[in-house]
């Protein structure tokens, strides 16, 4: 924390700084760009008066003017004037007096009016004409105020820098106190929080803006890890007990038949129960490892581009097998122009076991009465729609229905683990599809598992 404490002042010091110093600069470059407007005024003032004394042939009026130009303007510092005679267009009369660079000369020519500046001393050059011929009128002087006032600014605007960088360092570790505190806050909150104390969550203490949003996203990441510890320990629990009972069952049939010599029939009956409970481990094994196979957050690279319909043929088929009465119908709401939309990208061995485990609960708890299978598919979506007439699913138990090994009251009625559901929905998640299920308890269920294109189009295609 205490370096993003530094980070944050000298940030705010370094921008502050920046933005100060461009400001002064801009201030100083206007203020010295005014004295030198109207210094350059005074001294086209003066160039008036001299042209005037020049032309003049009155001596009444040249005495008029001189008083004028004494008494009437301000003094300036090292002042003089020169009237230079144009002869041609580029030549003129030159004064050796004159230090000025031929640019100088050659704007007042070309422009009628120039100015040039030089250790602080002006010249302003002005053409004037009398009787058809021109005359170079230049007054030069020494611009004092004007350079006094210049550096006197300069030294102000030098210490409030100064001062100002002083204050913004004062002020810049306020703001990254006032910015840190909440994320400290947070920070300790958080080391607080552990496997065994998942419940704890941070307050908010009336923040807003992006700490409120912080807070709130992490509380709801607590929330997941809070649900998702509780269903692996949930998991673990019941994966013990339901691999542990069998198990248990086999080693104890071995151990009595072990004790003492018996009839055939025995053996049989022994050998059928360790067969059967050798079933059930390698079934329940065999969709732990499924389950897992899939991953937590259901990432897996898909392989291969199917269409849906075949899909579903397939596990129609399957079905016949396993269920030979069953009931199951398929119907394809899609037209010749749409079947174009039926393919996705998808894991189709895992993708057909998802929807063969959703059809065959449809048939198992509608105890092989009708179950619909509807197929249809648009430019943005493809939707698959399952429903049966069967037991249907209690209000209350729906949350649950995705926790591994969980069982209704009424579904426990049935053969099952419990892991057919979760599985599906991992699967179907995997493929960056939407898993719903409306049901009613005797009246039954509907499953609708939902492919948008925008997000098919995102799968991690292999083909």
């Amino acid at each position: 924390m205490n370096n993003i404490k530094k980070k944050i002042t000298y940030s705010y010091v370094i921008l502050s700084s920046i933005s100060t110093i461009l400001l002064c600069v801009l201030v100083f470059y206007l203020f010295r760009s005014n004295n030198q407007y109207y210094f350059l005024k005074r001294l086209e003032d003066r160039a008036k008066i001299v042209a005037s004394i020049h032309f003049q042939k009155d001596p009444e009026k040249i005495k008029y003017y001189k008083q004028l130009k004494k008494n009437g303007l301000e003094e300036l510092i090292q002042e003089e004037d020169f009237v230079l005679k144009v002869n041609s267009q580029n030549t003129f009369e030159y004064n050796t007096q004159l230090n000025l660079p031929n640019e100088f000369y050659t704007n007042v020519l070309k422009n009628g009016k120039e100015s040039f500046e030089i250790d602080n001393k002006y010249y302003l050059g002005q053409i004037f004409t009398e009787s058809g011929q021109k005359y170079i009128v230049i007054i030069a002087a020494v611009d004092r105020k004007g350079h006094l006032t210049t550096v006197y600014i300069s030294r102000i605007m030098i210490l409030g820098i100064i001062v100002f960088l002083i204050i913004s360092f004062f002020l810049g570790r306020l703001l990254a106190k006032k910015v840190i505190i909440p994320v400290s806050n947070i920070a300790k909150e958080v080391k607080r929080i552990s496997a065994s104390n998942l419940s704890r969550r941070l307050n908010n203490d009336g923040n807003t803006g992006e700490i409120a949003d912080l807070t709130s996203t992490f509380n709801d990441m607590l929330d997941r890890l809070e649900t998702s510890f509780e269903i692996q320990t949930n998991f673990i629990n019941n994966a013990s007990h339901e691999l542990k009972t069998p198990i248990t069952t086999i080693i104890a049939e071995a151990e009595i038949m072990l004790l003492k010599d018996r009839e055939k029939e025995e053996y049989i009956t022994s050998l059928e129960n360790i067969h059967r409970q050798s079933s059930k481990l390698g079934s329940l094994t065999e969709s732990l490892l499924k389950l897992t196979q899939t991953g937590y957050d259901g990432t897996k690279q898909v392989q291969n581009v199917v269409r849906l319909d075949d899909l579903l043929f397939e596990v129609k088929t399957d079905l016949d097998t396993f269920f030979p009465d069953n009931k199951v119908s398929i119907k394809l709401d899609v037209s010749a122009k749409d079947s174009n939309y039926l393919s996705i990208p998808c894991n189709k061995n895992l993708l057909e076991l998802a929807i063969n485990n959703i059809v065959a609960n449809g048939v198992k708890y509608s105890d092989n009465k009708e179950v619909f299978v509807n197929l249809s598919a648009t430019k943005d979506n493809i939707k698959i729609v399952i429903s049966d007439i069967g037991i249907g699913i209690p209000s209350e138990d729906i949350p649950h229905l995705y926790e591994p090994f969980f069982r209704g009251k009424e579904a426990s009625k049935y053969i099952g683990y419990g892991l057919g559901l979760p599985l599906a929905m991992k699967i179907i998640r995997m493929h960056n599809g939407e898993l719903q299920i409306q049901s009613e308890k005797d009246k039954g269920t509907i499953v609708t598992i939902l492919f948008k294109k925008s997000n098919i189009k995102n799968s991690n295609v292999n083909s």
